[in-house]
């Protein structure tokens, strides 16, 4: 019989407020602080209103559609809108469903949040707004249910501890199909006002990783230690290594680049973490660092599209390279899982085929969305607006009184 226990609710507690951390105030200082001054109000507040966003739509029947029974591994039966039928005492586990439900809550409202440094000084609040509440039903919540709801990329094995796919991937992709349609600022540059934002959100985010991570064991116990362990480890390889790389390439250090290469590193690890040892990490951070370095200085201005903060270059691209990794380097001696170093080619070929299927359904119905709004209502600030900025056009506001 599965009872409570307490060593466990304290734990996945404690991992859910620094989940929250990660997005408010985490995402909101990393991003507020590599715009330009004039919109660094806006930026926070997109932060906000995806989390809010996030969260009423869980409450209301995210949770039942993603954690339901499936209904042929696409979307889950919906029996509990606005959560009824759950109460105090139910368990997920050795915990209450309630907190899995607020622990979840949390990744749902955080990825949306990420989405938004790629879309900073141009998109108007209102189609955010309604990007947001399209994007969680269509994309976010049927993704979900495919990797941990008992979809069908889970009943194929495939491995996503704690969200390479459901948050990064997604969130990297999705990015990238809505500047497409949102088109390119008209000053491109990126000219930080306030690092020191950056890096205060950077640590935020770090700290809150760690329950990011190791709350998805749900339980206070050596699996829980081995993915914080091991998050650190990729996140402080990838840091190292991107600053070597800026000190070739560019001749100096950069703490631009020392953030974003443990941001690299965070998001490589987060699928892997309750799956691969220590030498693994360390692998996977080093690796990361190149993937993200390349997607933002040579793809991007190849490419030409115009995301501002590389949401799509860090996040969904460190993401992929870290569900792969998965598949390469998962150890059995962690959570029972092998991969190809194991011997277990078929996991690296099942981690492949999930990376694919979430990139092109996030992608294609994020293009739709976009599509459909700028069709509609308009996606974009007026020219006006764009160049006088955000703060003062749209929210007659100020993050500075100098």
């Amino acid at each position: 019989m599965v009872v409570l226990n307490p060593g466990d609710t304290a734990w996945v507690l404690g991992s859910t407020v620094l989940v929250l951390l990660m997005c408010i105030p985490g995402i909101a200082f990393y991003y507020s602080g590599l715009v330009k001054s004039k919109n660094v109000l806006n930026t926070l507040y997109l932060s906000f209103i995806a989390f809010a966003i996030g969260s009423l739509i869980w409450v209301t029947y995210g949770y039942s559609f993603v954690f339901g029974e499936t209904i042929n591994g696409i979307i889950a039966s919906p029996t509990h809108f606005l959560l009824t039928g759950i109460g105090v005492n139910s368990l997920y586990g050795t915990i209450p469903e309630y907190l899995f439900i607020i622990f979840q809550l949390t990744f749902c409202g955080l990825t949306g949040a990420l989405i938004s440094g790629a879309v900073v000084g141009r998109m108007k609040t209102s189609a955010w707004v309604v990007f947001l509440i399209l994007w969680t039903t269509l994309v976010y919540i049927p993704i979900a249910h495919w990797v941990w709801g008992g979809g069908w990329l889970m009943g194929m094995g495939a491995l996503d501890f704690a969200g390479g796919a459901v948050v990064h991937m997604n969130s990297g992709v999705s990015a990238l199909a809505l500047v497409l349609v949102l088109g390119s600022r008209k000053d491109t540059s990126l000219r930080p006002h306030h690092l020191g934002y950056s890096v205060l959100g950077v640590g935020f985010l770090w700290f809150g990783w760690l329950g990011f991570n190791g709350g998805s064991a749900l339980a206070a116990n050596g699996l829980a230690a081995s993915a914080i362990l091991v998050t650190n480890v990729a996140a402080v390889t990838s840091l190292l290594t991107w600053v070597i790389i800026d000190r070739i390439k560019e001749g100096k250090p950069t703490v631009l680049g020392a953030i974003s290469g443990g941001v690299a590193g965070l998001v490589a690890i987060t699928p892997a973490a309750g799956f691969v040892d220590t030498p693994g990490a360390i692998v996977i951070g080093f690796v990361t660092a190149f993937v993200s370095y390349f997607a933002i200085y040579y793809l991007k201005p190849k490419l030409g599209y115009d995301d501002a903060l590389d949401v799509f270059g860090i996040h969904g691209l460190s993401g992929l390279w870290g569900a792969i990794a998965t598949g390469i380097f998962a150890s059995p001696a962690i959570n029972g899982a092998a991969g190809l170093l194991y011997g277990n080619p078929n996991q690296l070929t099942i981690q492949i085929i999930a990376s694919i299927a979430t990139m092109a359904y996030a992608f294609i119905v994020s293009y739709v969305i976009a599509r459909v709004i700028k069709a509609t209502m308009g996606m974009r600030v007026d020219e006006k607006t764009e160049i006088k900025g955000l703060d003062t056009k749209l929210h007659e506001e100020s993050g500075y009184r100098i």
